[in-house]
């Protein structure tokens, strides 16, 4: 039980679920960031301009090859160093998964659209629909009911990703977990086990509600 009571020693369970508010504060900047930059990348990938549709292909496939953690290397060590910026490990993280979730975010938007039947687009231009109200009226709402039962899985994982973070020093729910752990490596040198259970609920719980209603909505709109 010694080993069970350094989560309570102290303000451990405190600095706990500070790092769990830096882990879903990142969560959902980024997100925010990706839903509203992935919509415009969603549209640009689906115009036949071939340069416009390279770019984007690349963005795709560098998103989907290079691992996250490379990127976050890259941006805080790399691009920080070579241009004299001062970024933080936050701001680096949500630039990051940003660049991340965004490129994600199109493919599923991309997806999406190119789903809708031809005569929807056929049947707006036939009622006289211009070209932004086909989009507003008639392809945007039914790319909507695709996308957002796989943008909120998208989501669950931008989340679960975040634990990538504590490599570069920021001070997430996994990176104070580590640090009360070795803060009592002596003292209760199991209390290991404890900590990063309390570490999975905590990722569980942040995640669970959100694949509750993922699931929700495919029913409802299956």
């Amino acid at each position: 039980m010694q080993d069970l009571a350094v989560l309570f020693k102290g303000n451990n369970f405190q600095r706990l679920m500070r790092g769990l508010g830096v882990t879903l504060k990142l969560s959902l900047i980024s997100v925010a960031l990706s839903v509203a930059l992935g919509l415009l990348v969603g549209v640009l990938m689906t115009l036949k301009n071939p340069v416009v549709r390279a770019v984007m292909r690349l963005w795709l496939e560098t998103v989907r090859i290079v691992p996250q953690l490379v990127l976050l290397f890259l941006v805080y060590f790399g691009l920080a160093k070579a241009f004299n910026l001062q970024l933080s490990g936050e701001t680096a993280a949500v630039i990051v998964f940003t660049f991340w979730g965004a490129g994600e975010m199109g493919d599923l938007v991309r997806g999406a659209i190119t789903s809708i039947p031809t005569h929807q687009r056929e049947s707006a231009a036939a009622l006289g629909l211009t070209t932004a109200q086909s989009w507003r009226y008639v392809l945007l709402p039914q790319a909507a009911r695709r996308l957002i039962p796989q943008a909120i899985n998208l989501a669950t994982r931008m989340i679960k990703t975040t634990s990538l973070v504590m490599l570069i020093g920021v001070v997430e729910v996994l990176k104070v977990g580590s640090q009360i752990i070795d803060a009592a490596r002596y003292d209760a040198p199991q209390a290991a086990v404890w900590i990063y259970a309390v570490v999975f609920f905590l990722y569980f719980f942040a995640c669970w509600p959100i694949s509750l209603a993922a699931g929700w909505l495919e029913r409802v709109w299956s």
